[in-house]
């Protein structure tokens, strides 16, 4: 590699240094290696002070690289995949760029900047000469426009993952437990006939109750799955129409609870709470009569929360069944046991393997049990003849109450502990501020018994998870910047330059947030840490060409140096933010087309940042790097 002191006293002809013709080149480049290049010519003084940088760039995503779960999967490959453009960029800075400049650039180099190049110098440097007059009045204006930015941010709503545009949703209806398979098909072949009629949908298809064998899932016949796909060439806005029509489609059938999810939401959400819903609450106790009661009453405050679609207790009683009670006095008058009664009814009900027979090579169990008809009339039931001790035949009815009731078909377990869960989805309104809202319903209209309490669980949990988790990340990340900062930095007033930056990206990011609906997502939060990350280089760009004409040019730090120096970063400052503006743009305008949903957000944080800092870094930057900078010549280290 060459030396970068070595780097700094080539010349070309005409006596013009080198390191200035790269920073050029980085005026008409592009993205990471157009600043790497520029980094190079600005700090050619020490090598260790390039490779600080460069580490700078690659500490701001060790956050995302630190994500765990579904938001790790998400967002940890973005990181590592900027991490290994940056160290690409930075080696090809340090070693190519400079070698193929010296072997493939012209002899002769125009001694002057293009026409357009000195016009945008020459307006610059005459607005900033009107501003640095004006310190005190700039400076207040800076604070008051980021302060107004940024008290905004506690105001907006907040989203794990924007909703994904899909042109298939998954249906679940549930009926009243203990509804037959034949009537749950049934109503679901009315509910298809009713949605094959909406001008989106092309086809509907129904799974009802569960396999036998099934493992994964345990609801009853009286649950439901319909399969909604929509006709290929219906936009986004047409798909949300069509969700709409869905959900009103199903507000017409009395007894039927419905939720309406695309496929890869519905798995999302699935992953995080078990539960293919936004919103879960968990009501934890001993008494599923006492869970039952309050896990309905607290199904019907959230309902009324504005907002609220979906609402469902997933695991109600009602289920019918027969309950056949033993008498032990009939027992012992005939002589039976207990068990051994029992044991009988539940061959007859269950059905038990009493043989088994040949079909070719295959062996087949011989299984015995009542058939249908005996086993579903209480009358007969109670006429089941059953064999006693002493010989005889003695009715079931002889020795039983046998009656109709109420049971479950599940009872819902979580760490050992008995729930009921209310579930709820959220249409017009964030996710994290309807959560707020019906805790705060809840507290106030719900009063619950002694022993009981809830907890809330799903998108909103999951977020606020992996928000607190990405902020303290983001910490200690801050603080390795920093210790990477002081390397190049003489003295602590030119680190505090360079991270004055930093609220001047964040209220950008803050207005774009607000012009785009005022919702923060998970993307968005990820686009803050890489918006800091990116706007950094224009400080340090700034800050590393005064401490440059000071130390290595001799210039005194006055005005004339502090107009200077800004008027030579402006072009460098500009390209690098433009092209960086550039080449986000298409995901920014496209944040609501299909499989852009989550890099959306975060292009329109990071788009919003740029333009703010960059305006902000050519415009404040320069009067408070005069007004608190330090810059000193070098001093003779003999």
């Amino acid at each position: 590699m060459l030396s970068t002191r070595l780097f700094s006293r080539l010349r070309l002809p005409g006596g013009r240094p080198f390191h200035l013709l790269i920073t050029s080149l980085a005026a008409s480049s592009c993205g990471d290696w157009l600043y790497n290049v520029a980094l190079l010519a600005l700090v050619y003084e020490r090598t260790g002070s390039a490779m600080g940088l460069g580490l700078t760039g690659l500490t701001q995503f060790l956050p995302m690289l630190a994500m765990t779960g579904l938001q790790g999967a998400f967002f940890a490959p973005l990181a590592l995949s900027y991490i290994l453009a940056i160290m690409a960029s930075l080696g090809v800075a340090l070693t190519v760029t400079p070698a193929l400049a010296m072997a493939l650039l012209p002899e002769r180099v125009p001694p002057r900047d293009p026409p357009m190049v000195r016009w945008a110098r020459a307006s610059y440097e005459a607005l900033l000469g009107r501003l640095t007059s004006w310190p005190r009045t700039l400076i207040a204006a800076a604070a008051a426009f980021t302060i107004a930015g940024c008290a905004a941010l506690p105001f907006f709503g907040g989203e794990l993952i924007p909703e994904l545009k899909e042109g298939h949703f998954v249906v679940h209806m549930s009926a009243v437990p203990g509804t037959s398979l034949d009537q749950s098909l049934q109503v679901g072949a009315h509910v298809a006939d009713t949605l094959l009629k909406l001008p989106a949908v092309r086809s509907v298809a129904q799974r009802a109750g569960r396999a036998k064998q099934s493992s994964e899932d345990t609801w009853g016949r009286h649950y439901s799955e319909l399969e909604v796909d929509l006709k290929p060439d219906v936009s986004a806005d047409e798909a949300e129409t069509a969700q709409a029509d869905i959900r009103r489609a199903f507000a017409g059938l009395v007894g039927v609870n419905s939720s309406v999810m695309t496929f890869l939401a519905e798995r999302i959400e699935e992953t995080l709470s078990g539960y293919t819903a936004a919103v879960v609450i968990n009501v934890f106790g001993n008494d599923l009569d006492v869970l039952d009661q309050e896990a309905q009453e607290i199904a019907r405050v959230v309902g009324e929360v504005p907002g609220a679609t979906d609402v469902e207790v997933q695991s109600p009683p009602g289920l019918p069944q027969i309950t056949i009670r033993l008498r032990k006095p009939d027992l012992e008058r005939w002589g039976f046991d207990a068990v051994a009664v029992l044991d009988l009814i539940r061959v007859a009900f269950q059905g038990d393997v009493v043989g088994q027979t040949y079909k070719g090579n295959q062996v087949v169990n011989v299984i015995t049990i009542l058939d249908d008809p005996s086993r579903d009339n209480i009358t007969k039931i109670g006429e089941l003849p059953l064999h006693s001790p002493t010989g005889s035949y003695v009715a079931l009815k002889q020795i039983a109450d046998i009656y109709e009731g109420a049971g479950r078909y599940q009872v819902l377990h979580e760490g050992a502990r008995r729930v009921q869960t209310v579930t709820a989805n959220v249409i017009g309104n964030d996710v994290s501020s309807f959560v707020q809202a019906a805790k705060a319903a809840i507290a106030e209209k719900v009063r619950l018994s002694s022993g009981t309490y809830i907890q809330f669980a799903g998108t909103a949990e999951a977020q606020s998870r992996s928000r607190r988790d990405l902020i303290f990340n983001s910490l200690i990340a801050g603080v390795g910047i920093i210790l990477l900062l002081s390397v190049v930095t003489r003295n602590w007033r030119n680190l505090l330059l360079i991270l004055a930056n930093l609220p001047f990206a964040l209220v950008g990011g803050v207005l774009a947030v607000f012009l785009t609906g005022g919702l923060l997502s998970l993307g968005g939060m990820v686009g803050f840490v890489t918006l800091f990350g990116i706007t950094l280089r224009n400080s340090i760009l700034m800050i590393a060409h005064y401490e440059h004409l000071v130390e290595a040019e001799g210039m005194r730090w006055e005005l004339k140096t502090a107009i200077k120096g800004a008027s030579d970063r402006l072009i460098p400052i500009l390209m690098t933010s433009i092209v960086t503006g550039l080449g986000i743009l298409p995901l920014a305008i496209g944040r609501n087309d299909p499989g852009r949903e989550i890099q959306g957000p975060m292009a329109i944080v990071i788009l919003g940042g740029l333009l703010t800092s960059m305006a902000l870094n050519l415009l404040v930057l320069p009067t408070l790097a005069l007004r608190y900078g330090r810059f000193e010549p070098a001093r003779d280290e003999m």
